[in-house]
């Protein structure tokens, strides 16, 4: 392939991409920023409770058979058979993939609840912020540079 045919085929998917970059969205939820990404409380509450009880579910529900199946295993092997050690191994994998899924269900959810708290406290100092603004612009702040003028009394004093 030369030169001229690879820089080509480069500028061809070039302007393939600038036209999928400015395609107009068909989302009607979508930013007029052009935001990619939108999520309401709500619905970071709502996905964080699910987490929540998805990891108090599988902690409770998740180690349920752990405890037969290894004395399952540990019985199969005293009597000779391999399947013992391979059901006691499955065991153990299961026993770590539980509590691995137990530990990303808590990071979300924990995630979740930062996420939220930290929103609301730039939203409420956003706010504040605005609301200075606001209030500075109803009164003249004199420069601190200048000096105070005292009106000089007019006519004759007594």
């Amino acid at each position: 392939m030369s030169f001229e045919e690879e820089w080509a085929g480069l500028k061809a998917v070039a302007a393939a991409r600038m036209r999928l970059n400015g395609a107009p969205t068909r989302d009607p939820d979508a930013s007029p920023t052009g935001a990619d990404l939108i999520v309401h409380d709500d619905e970071l509450g709502k996905i964080g409770h699910f987490a929540y009880r998805l990891h108090n579910n599988l902690k409770a529900d998740g180690k349920q058979a752990q405890t037969t199946t290894k004395a399952a295993g540990t019985s199969l092997t005293s009597d000779g058979f391999e399947m013992g050690k391979a059901l006691t191994s499955a065991s153990t994998a299961w026993a770590e993939q539980v509590g691995t899924l137990v530990d990303a269900c808590a990071h979300i959810s924990n995630h979740l609840d930062h996420t939220k708290a930290s929103k609301k406290k730039d939203d409420e100092w956003v706010g504040a912020q605005v609301g200075v603004s606001k209030i500075s612009g109803y009164y003249d702040v004199p420069d601190e540079s200048a000096k105070p003028s005292v009106p000089r009394p007019q006519g004759p004093i007594m």
